[in-house]
């Protein structure tokens, strides 16, 4: 059994998990790892194959974690050999033969990059604050179960951007980014600090009292921890992972300078 980190530009895909018709991580990865005569007897996934967890259409990561039984040449520059630069391998571990790359996750952390010139970062702090610990997080995600839990908060402020922070055993689907937009209501002015207090309530809210998602390309799964497992970068694929990723980083300034000349233009 092996784990590998994978990291993703979530933008061109409908999510990581396998769906029909749409592209998706998911079904990348498994195309490559077919390509490479990975897969098991089904030939549909490898062996024993799980993956960390799922993320929404959009949502990028740093460290999604698959694992399943691979052969000993299948290193993280060798399974980028049959991926697309969006997606790449950068790391792995060996792990035991019982080892669950969704069960045996204990914490995971999520980035969101808001961009907030016009939050109060006293505000934000003390929503944060609020949010913080063990609640019943049911007027912050569509589940209807599984929605106790224990979140940690931290946040920086960076220029225009405020980069939020958020981590826990799991998350409830939706949650983080009904928090991301709950926490820009109350760092905006647009709803009073005690708003958070009565979405943590126990009485649902409902129509425009509810919480809207924030949307989902700021969004990176930065994390993933698993006790007892150390990952080594394999050096060859970090290397094409930061081309990779730094060539997607051009393309997007440049794009952003695109649409700022549109802006400043338009009169």
């Amino acid at each position: 059994m092996r784990a590998f980190r994978i990291a993703y530009d979530g933008r061109p895909y409908s999510g990581f998990q396998r769906q029909p018709d749409v592209p998706t991580v998911e079904d990348t990865l498994l195309d490559a790892l077919r390509e490479l005569g990975v897969l098991g007897g089904d030939g549909d996934t490898p062996p024993d194959y799980a993956a960390a967890g799922r993320t929404d259409a959009g949502v990028s990561a740093l460290a999604q974690t698959v694992a399943f039984e691979a052969p000993d040449w299948l290193t993280p520059a060798a399974l980028n050999g049959a991926l697309p630069g969006s997606i790449r391998a950068w790391a792995s571990a060996d792990v035991s033969a019982d080892f669950h790359a969704t069960l045996d996750a204990t914490r995971r952390i999520y980035r969101y990059h808001l961009y907030a010139p016009d939050c109060d970062d006293g505000r934000v702090r003390e929503a944060l604050e609020a949010l913080a610990g063990e609640h019943d997080f049911h007027n912050l995600t569509t589940d209807d179960e599984g929605t106790v839990r224990e979140l940690e908060t931290q946040y920086l402020r960076d220029g225009d951007f405020l980069v939020l922070t958020f981590a826990a055993g799991g998350f409830a689907r939706h949650m983080v980014r009904r928090i991301v937009a709950l926490v820009q209501a109350v760092g905006s002015g647009a709803s009073d600090p005690e708003r958070v207090e009565r979405v943590l309530g126990p009485d649902p809210l409902d129509g425009g009292e509810g919480v809207p998602t924030a949307p989902a390309t700021p969004l990176v799964l930065a994390g993933v921890t698993y006790p007892g497992v150390s990952f080594d970068p394999d050096p060859d694929a970090v290397a094409s992972a930061r081309k990779a990723f730094g060539e997607r980083r051009v393309a997007a300034l440049t794009a952003a300078r695109v649409v700022g000349d549109l802006w400043r233009g338009v009169e």
